[in-house]
């Protein structure tokens, strides 16, 4: 039987040092799902693990897009369940980690099939986007499609105009097509989460673009500001700080929504990963050893019952 040892939880949490602990024990490769981790011109403000990390453990998905590619949730899947089937021939085990929900349930439980939309209905959203503002187009998400609205990154204007596409262009709501019966996989996943109290949760996240900002996270989005148009740099920590360079905002602003962001992205990680009840939940603390214990349990009582 194979095995999807998944690590999940909020941003900062300590999900890629697990990873690694996780894929130098069961001797593993390691799939991220961060779909921010996915362009190699983006590494300071996406926490790209160290080159020490990386070279710790086999990592993929991890710098292997470029921001001027379009790539999707639906390109991941087809990517990641393919290189799954090759590091399945090797080892019985694999690690995945990331906390981008979505791209995580698109590789265990299969995308859901969406009705194909007029062009003319994402450029008019795109248009409304730029004259009216994302606020404008989440309430309209909010009384056409409320369910969709409490799930998804709303911070995220992609997934908004997305949802909102679906439920002018089909007129059934973007929620009506989810959780449909989806193809079966070859593996079991094991889902692992690490988790804290709320305030160490934000301290975290409050450090970690401290630190961003001390290796350089300014000058990367200076070098990127020609591109900011590009969704996969409609993103925290580089959207903010495009602001500060048009002017629209100071720099201590800048900082302080980047960190208030983070902290909210935070809170919605935890909202959808704690849906899932057969995620075994960790302080982010707790002895690596006692997780291996926890997941050798799982594998041991899933053999027996075959």
């Amino acid at each position: 039987m194979n095995y999807l040892i998944t690590v999940v939880g909020p941003t900062a949490i300590g999900k890629t040092a697990l990873s690694i602990k996780l894929a130098q024990h069961f001797k593993a490769e390691i799939i991220s799902c961060d779909s921010r981790q996915f362009f190699k011109e983006m590494t300071i403000g996406t926490a790209v693990p160290e080159p020490e990390e990386l070279a710790a453990a086999t990592h993929h998905f991890i710098q292997n897009k470029s921001i001027h590619e379009a790539y999707s949730v639906g390109h991941f899947e087809r990517e990641a369940l393919q290189k799954l089937e090759e590091l399945f021939t090797i080892n019985n085990i694999v690690i995945m980690v990331g906390g981008s929900g979505l791209y995580l349930d698109a590789v265990i439980n299969g995308l859901d099939h969406f009705p194909t939309i007029d062009a003319s209905v994402r450029d008019e959203l795109n248009t409304r986007l730029e004259t009216e503002g994302l606020a404008s187009l989440q309430n309209q998400l909010k009384e056409l499609d409320p369910e969709t609205y409490n799930e998804i990154a709303i911070e995220n204007p992609h997934r908004i105009i997305r949802a909102l596409e679906v439920c002018i262009g089909s007129g059934q709501t973007y929620s009506s097509f989810k959780n449909k019966p989806k193809a079966p996989r070859n593996f079991t996943p094991i889902k692992v989460g690490l988790t804290a109290d709320r305030h160490v949760i934000y301290d975290r996240i409050n450090r970690r673009v401290d630190i961003m900002l001390e290796k350089g996270l300014l000058k990367e989005v200076e070098s990127l500001y020609n591109l900011k148009h590009l969704n996969a740099l409609q993103t925290v920590g580089y959207r903010e700080l495009f602001l500060y360079l048009d002017g629209t905002i100071d720099f201590d602003f800048a900082v302080s929504e980047i960190k208030k962001n983070s902290r909210r992205f935070a809170k919605r990680q935890l909202t959808w990963f704690k849906k899932d009840e057969e995620t075994l939940w960790f302080d982010y603390m707790a002895n690596t050893n006692n997780i291996i214990k926890s997941i050798k349990n799982v594998i041991k009582n899933k053999n027996s019952s075959i």
